[in-house]
């Protein structure tokens, strides 16, 4: 079965690494992301720029509403996802708690939907 890994940030924590601790901790991470690529275990990957870059689209009073970066009521921000292949939700839970990133905040996990997804990709050919 197919995860989605959404995997949050506190942006502050980030900011206060110097340069090298970013540095390996992000290598640390991509050690890590191999290995469940090696496995067959993660598929695709995505990592996001800072919150500040981005926009929150609300439909409201009829209309749509734009406003700056993310409405969330939260330090922690989403720093990137995946798609993760794993056996059940717990097996997930064991392969996303050994992520090195889960030390710079939580992250989601949550089944994918994959017939919904699979009607969805049919119309982008």
């Amino acid at each position: 079965m197919k995860y989605l890994c959404l995997g949050y940030m506190e942006e502050a924590k980030w900011e206060a690494m110097s340069e090298s601790e970013r540095e390996s901790f992000v290598a640390e991470c991509l050690a890590y992301d191999a290995v469940l690529h090696e496995d067959g275990r993660a598929s695709q990957g995505q990592a996001l720029q800072s919150a500040r870059s981005a926009a929150t689209l609300r439909y409201q009073n009829g209309q749509v509403a734009v406003t700056d970066g993310p409405y969330a009521e939260t330090k922690e921000q989403l720093g990137g996802l995946f798609v993760l292949e794993a056996d059940d939700l717990n097996h997930a839970i064991r392969l996303m708690s050994k992520h090195p990133g889960v030390r710079m905040g939580p992250f989601e996990i949550r089944p994918i939907d994959e017939v919904f997804t699979e009607r969805a990709n049919a119309l982008g050919g």
